[in-house]
């Protein structure tokens, strides 16, 4: 079974995939364009996301070592993003992150990983909304009447609300940072 969805936050996806799990379908494998393919599983398994920056072939295979000698194994995923997803079965030592100090590592990196991306996308937003023109592409639309300026402004109009797609995600990356930051806070005072 394959399904098609798209997360901008880190701990609502793991929170999705465990869903799948409960509901009986392990995940196998993760594209880039958000397709998650599941297949039917009897057995318990729990699933859990970390996110790491590129690392060396040596220190990856390092990683990834560490983990499977603790029974967890990797789902295909495109790397390139960073997000690291693992799967075992459930066994009573289903967290990843052993001590607070390395939750609260987690953390920091989510707070970085949400804060480049939403400096990132607020450039192009930027970009968008004070260096390109505000309005439509085509200036000749305002000018059209009747059914043919319809037709024209409802072809347009998809374009023009792609404009507002960077907004968006800036506002839901900052949301994954300041949460990150909020959990990063507490584990770090208390």
């Amino acid at each position: 079974m394959k399904k098609l969805k798209i997360f901008f936050d880190i701990e609502r996806e793991e929170k999705w995939l465990n869903e799948q799990l409960a509901k009986g379908f392990r995940c196998t494998k993760i594209s880039s364009l958000g397709v998650y393919t599941f297949e039917e599983t009897d057995k318990k398994h729990v699933m859990r996301l970390d996110y790491r920056d590129r690392m060396r072939k040596e220190k990856d295979l390092e990683y990834t070592n560490m983990y499977e000698d603790f029974g967890w194994s990797s789902i295909a995923a495109p790397k390139m993003v960073g997000i690291r997803y693992w799967q075992k079965e459930a066994d009573g030592h289903d967290e990843l992150f052993s001590d607070r100090e390395s939750l609260a590592k987690y953390y920091q990196r989510l707070m970085v990983y949400s804060g480049w991306l939403g400096i990132t996308l607020f450039a192009i937003m930027v970009n968008y909304i004070f260096i390109q023109k505000p309005s439509f592409y085509h200036d000749g639309l305002w000018h059209m009447e009747g059914s043919l300026f319809w037709k024209a402004f409802l072809f347009e109009t998809p374009f023009a609300l792609l404009k507002a797609l960077p907004v968006l995600m800036v506002i839901l990356f900052m949301d994954g940072y300041y949460r990150a930051y909020k959990k990063y806070k507490v584990l770090k005072t208390a």
